[in-house]
């Protein structure tokens, strides 16, 4: 039978969390009354995270596992997983028992409302105050303002999809977190609820102040999809000619002094900028043409649309 429900969990050195996390997924998912699948994603461990896997498989026929052949990150593992979920709701999650599946039923609630994703909201969230705390809510208030999608938690890993709007999207990098947005791009309705957040009690935490950068260059590239994604042109191009014009300008009135005025500018700065100015906004503007035949070759080729349709009313 086709699972009403899938379960996305990438798993990665978590050998003592796989055994009580596959417990209380069944006490959770069961009351459901509807057909599900758990698909657990090994990226990679190099402790006992997958043979713990295998030996439980018999017991929750429910229980897929994927392995991948080394760590490929979390985001390659959202999307294994992703690609090979069945069911109508997608709904991911940590392994690491921070996540409560308790809270999967109200997700699929807020689904049933008619909205597209649901993000957990780790409004008690239970992490260290200066390594995990202070940076995430930076970064979530960073991350609302400028993509427009008000989402209090990016960070958390328990979200609720429909699998019409995630089953087309690339994750790769960081951006597991910015699914939300990027399904927005194309209209997704998006809101949040509160979900619980428990201490971790096995293992070592994967996150650390080291992946903020990491996070803030793909949100350079989520606002780069959210703005000119089809239209490359615009940024390159207006970038470009306004370079390409104070360049002029600057060479122009170089030029008067010159020729008008006698005076030597070999020897000023400013005849370097303007030819690099110049010289840059021909650049960008090759750039952004050759992007835009990028472009519209992808969706030339590859048959996609510029458009979703949410549904059609005859």
């Amino acid at each position: 039978m086709k699972p009403y429900l899938s379960v996305v969990i990438p798993v990665y050195n978590e050998e003592d969390n796989i055994a009580p996390l596959l417990v209380s997924l069944e006490r959770a998912l069961s009351n459901l009354n509807k057909p599900f699948e758990v698909i657990v994603v090994d990226d990679g461990s190099h402790d006992q995270t997958l043979a713990k896997l295998k030996a439980l498989k018999p017991r929750y026929p429910w229980l897929k596992i994927i392995a991948l052949r080394r760590n490929f990150g979390q985001s390659a593992a959202f999307t294994a997983g992703i690609d090979h979920a069945r069911g109508e709701i997608i709904v991911t999650m940590d392994g690491d028992l921070q996540n409560d599946p308790a809270d999967i039923p109200k997700l699929l609630s807020k689904i049933e409302e008619g909205y597209d994703v649901v993000s957990g909201w780790r409004k008690d969230r239970r992490d260290p105050l200066i390594s995990r705390k202070i940076p995430s809510f930076l970064a979530n208030f960073l991350i609302s303002r400028l993509t427009k999608v008000r989402l209090h938690d990016y960070g958390c890993s328990l979200k609720a999809y429909r699998a019409e709007v995630i089953k087309g999207i690339t994750i790769y990098g960081e951006l597991h977190r910015f699914i939300p947005v990027l399904v927005s791009l194309g209209g997704a309705r998006v809101t949040e609820v509160e979900v619980r957040h428990h201490p971790r009690r096995f293992g070592r935490s994967k996150y650390g102040l080291s992946r903020t950068y990491r996070v803030l260059l793909d949100l350079l590239l989520v606002l780069f999809f959210r703005k000119f994604a089809t239209k490359p042109l615009h940024i390159f191009g207006l970038t470009g000619g306004i370079m390409l014009f104070l360049g002029f300008i600057i060479e122009s009135y170089l030029t008067f002094l010159k020729f008008f005025l006698g005076q030597k500018i070999g020897h000023r700065p400013l005849l370097i900028l303007g030819v690099l100015l110049i010289l840059a906004g021909i650049n960008l503007l090759g750039t952004g043409l050759l992007a835009e035949l990028v472009i519209r070759t992808y969706y030339e080729a590859s048959g996609r649309r510029i458009y979703n349709v949410r549904e059609v009313i005859e």
